[in-house]
């Protein structure tokens, strides 16, 4: 009978407490939400200002100063470098996704001694920053003539992004039954073939993944891209934004009428992929 007379107590209180832990997730939520998207409003509210207002105002001008993104197009060229980042993103990504697929599905079937010393340097490459090794790696690409050229610089990106890309496909095609390659091999289908018909296309949600975390990383890469292609006409769009902003002068509202340009892109591809993404990334974590 003290049960029954206890138990909706407990209940309510234990209600309560669901309750204000949910609250508390949505306020950190709405938190986060206006941190992650005041970079965005900042830039928006700038590229609404004329080259000689200077103020932190953050709110939007009335008078709207449309010619910013116009002179971004015309003067600064930023079409042309979105069309250079398209072609090296895009070259990039593909190379990233079928070279770490295709490596990481030995690693991660054969657990041999070879492949763990193998998937340990992978790892211990991951930890070294690609600047650290600029001065030879520019010599390298001198000696091939590969400095000012596309497939220089998506040799150099697709190769830094291939590590992270080549951990989350061995993770993910770990969780994949071995009886599907063992369904292949009684039809007869040799590993190549086993690989691209079988496994291929149970990798969505984490080629996903590595597409969105490759393709922002290469869109976003500054050091490299500034250093590895001089020529103006043949810059992406993260040195191409920079230039908006010299040691002697700088035009902010042009500048950030550049950057919402090159961020909407990545924005459109995420809001495209992030189901899958969020699977990939899920699948990755816990398989």
């Amino acid at each position: 009978m003290s049960n029954a007379t206890e138990q909706p107590g407990v209940t309510i209180v234990g209600k309560k407490e669901h309750h204000s832990f949910r609250w508390l997730a949505y306020v950190f939520l709405i938190i986060m939400c206006v941190i992650q998207l005041l970079p965005f409003w900042l830039a928006i509210c700038a590229s609404s200002k004329p080259s000689d207002d200077l103020s932190s105002s953050l709110f939007l001008r009335f008078d709207f100063e449309w010619s910013n993104f116009a002179t971004a197009i015309t003067d600064g060229g930023i079409l042309k470098a979105i069309v250079n980042s398209v072609i090296i993103t895009l070259c990039s990504t593909v190379i990233t996704c079928l070279v770490g697929a295709a490596a990481a599905y030995p690693l991660a079937r054969r657990q041999t001694r070879g492949n763990k010393l193998v998937s340990a340097g992978i790892l211990a490459i991951m930890m070294i920053p690609p600047l650290s090794i600029l001065v030879p790696l520019y010599s390298f690409l001198v000696q091939i003539g590969g400095v000012n050229s596309y497939w220089g610089i998506v040799l150099v990106l697709s190769t830094t992004n291939l590590p992270l890309a080549i951990f989350l496909y061995t993770a993910f095609i770990r969780a994949i039954p071995a009886s599907i390659d063992e369904a292949g091999m009684v039809d007869g289908a040799s590993k190549p073939k086993i690989f691209f018909t079988l496994i291929l296309p149970l990798l969505k949600p984490v080629t996903a993944t590595v597409v969105i975390m490759t393709s922002v990383g290469v869109w976003n890469e500054y050091a490299l891209s500034n250093y590895l292609i001089t020529d103006a006409s043949m810059q992406p769009i993260a040195p191409r934004v920079a230039s908006f902003f010299a040691s002697n002068s700088s035009n902010l509202g042009v500048g950030a009428a550049a950057a919402l340009m090159a961020a909407l892109p990545i924005v459109v591809l995420y809001l495209f992929l992030q189901r899958y993404f969020i699977e990939g990334m899920v699948a990755g974590s816990v398989k």
